[in-house]
């Protein structure tokens, strides 16, 4: 069945373009509360923008909703926590406004240096009045910049261009990395003290609200501008107007309110107040990479890949080109360790051996965890509640590194202790096929294999003697089930010997144990490895 997108906001025709083609896109009013429950029934996807709030209400009126993107920065309109109790994978675009926000910040300072604002509306009043709009130059002036993440790296950048001295305030940036950008790292108050302008580029947090208050304005240079196109709040608003009203701030550009929308403020009687209603994102190229961005993370979601851009999954963030192929093998071994268990084991290890181990490997772990449990839970298993299902379960996984020089594959590993006592592992690694990098099962305890990771999977275990491979073919062609390879690994002559077999569709629980018993094996496994099978 083709999976369902629900978009509840206006999305740019390039994003839709990126969905139509392999899902049923659908669209509805996302202020429409009704409506919106109504469609979700049935959406495994749904984008919304900021109108449309999607709480524990609408997620659990989404009960196969897989994935929710916010096509934009924030994601005050999403419950996270709601959606990662329900397994739902929550996504927005990080990187989609950064330009467009730091390019915001820069015409919010220019306007309140040049009054240009005030001046286009005298003018267009009928009134020509060059004397009453003196302003002031940017060049040589102290820019101080509160916040240095990527915005706030991008404003200052812009502004070196202007010959301006760039200091800053972010306790989580080293200097070097300041210095590089020709930034010089100070104190809070010192820069407050310093600057001719100041330009907040910091998230809304408990720490960061009100950080520009009462107190830090009485220590601002006497004719400072000052500048917010971050978040509403940063600055008090009753304490920049009070400053604002005494002349020791010459004036304020403000894209940002503490309350959304924002109609009627004190701030709007002033002048030298310059205030545009939230435009850090409304630049076509932003709505155009906002749309683009979840677009794609939706399609890696739906595909079962990792998305990059999730916020409720343990590991997330920019997952390395080389390492992202070895999430699916890592998800495989997760699956058919527990398959070789016949349980789930009381605590695992995730060995990753080979060069590989230079990158941030850590997500394999996420990768594993959520193979282990996919076919021991009722609910839809994803990369968001793999690690709360783990420790519900008590089951420890852990990840071990070994740079091995002498072996130049990359090989993964999952070790686990049963609780009955037994140990099992199973390993796997990437064999180049020409342009393909495919995945092989290269172990399952102590036996050798070279097995496409990949189909639905039977592995017996059983004593070695003559007629094992004929009565197997034998009983599964008379259940109509068709095998595509096999292959049988053994020890020695005579002694334990472990078949594996790859079909070409499914075998029900019944048939495993007509055929472990057919060929005395204690029991017989079954893993889904198909491709489909990841989510």
């Amino acid at each position: 069945m083709t999976p369902v997108v629900l978009i509840a906001e206006q999305l740019a025709p390039a994003a839709i373009d990126v969905l139509a083609y392999d899902y049923d896109v659908r669209h509805v009013d996302g202020t429409d509360r009704a409506a919106l429950l109504a469609e979700v029934a049935t959406a495994d996807a749904l984008i919304v923008r900021s109108a449309t709030r999607v709480d524990a209400e609408v997620l659990a009126a989404g009960v196969g909703l897989r994935v929710v993107a916010r096509a934009g920065v924030g994601l005050d309109n999403v419950d996270v926590p709601a959606a990662t109790a329900r397994g739902v994978l929550v996504v927005n675009a990080p990187t989609s406004n950064i330009v467009s926000a730091a390019e915001q910040a820069v015409a919010l300072l220019l306007a309140v240096a040049r009054h240009t604002a005030t001046a286009s509306a005298s003018l267009k009043g009928g009134a020509w009045e060059r004397a009453r709009f003196v302003g002031v130059e940017v060049q040589g002036k102290t820019v101080g910049v509160v916040g240095l993440g990527r915005i706030g790296v991008l404003f200052a950048q812009r502004m070196a261009a202007f010959g301006t001295r760039l200091i800053a305030y972010d306790p989580y940036v080293q200097p070097a990395r300041a210095a590089q950008l020709g930034v010089r790292l100070v104190g809070l108050e010192e820069l407050l003290r310093e600057s001719d302008f100041i330009s907040v580029h910091l998230p809304r947090t408990p720490e960061t609200v009100g950080l520009i208050g009462e107190k830090e304005l009485a220590l601002v240079k006497p004719g400072v501008r000052i500048v917010n196109a971050a978040r509403g709040g940063l600055v008090d608003e009753t304490a920049l107007a009070a400053a604002l009203r005494e002349g020791r701030v010459a004036g304020a550009g403000l894209d940002v309110f503490v309350t959304e929308p924002c109609s009627s403020s004190p701030l709007f009687a002033f002048d030298t107040v310059v205030a545009t209603p939230h435009l850090g994102a409304s630049t076509a190229e932003a709505q155009d990479k906002a749309g683009l961005a979840v677009a794609r993370s939706v399609k890696l979601a739906l595909d079962g890949e990792f998305v990059p851009d999730a916020v409720n999954v343990q590991a997330g963030g920019v997952v390395d080109e080389d390492v992202r192929p070895l999430l699916a093998l890592a998800e495989k071994l997760g699956k058919v360790f527990t398959a070789v268990a016949g349980g789930v084991a009381a605590s695992v290890t995730v060995e990753v051996r080979g060069e590989i181990v230079s990158h941030d490997v850590g997500v394999l772990r996420l990768a594993t965890t959520k193979g282990l449990f996919t076919a021991v839970v009722d609910e839809r298993v994803t990369y968001v509640n793999a690690p709360q299902l783990a420790v519900d379960r008590g089951v420890e996984v852990e990840l071990v590194l070994n740079d091995d020089p002498a072996d130049p594959h990359n090989v993964v590993t999952v070790r686990g202790a049963l609780p009955d006592g037994r140990s099992v592992s199973v390993a796997g690694m990437l064999a180049v096929h020409g342009t393909r990098e495919i995945a092989k099962l290269t172990g399952v305890d102590d036996f050798d294999l070279d097995l496409n990771a990949d189909g639905i999977v039977l592995f017996f275990r059983y004593s070695d003697r003559p007629g094992v491979v004929g009565a197997i073919g034998t009983m599964l062609g008379e259940a109509g089930v068709n095998i595509a390879a096999m292959q049988v690994a053994r020890r020695e002559a005579g002694g334990e010997a472990l078949m594996t077999l790859t079909v070409d569709s499914p075998v029900d629980a019944e048939l495993l144990s007509t055929v472990a018993a057919g060929i005395g094996a204690e029991r017989g496994s079954i893993v889904d490895l198909r491709l489909n099978g990841l989510s």
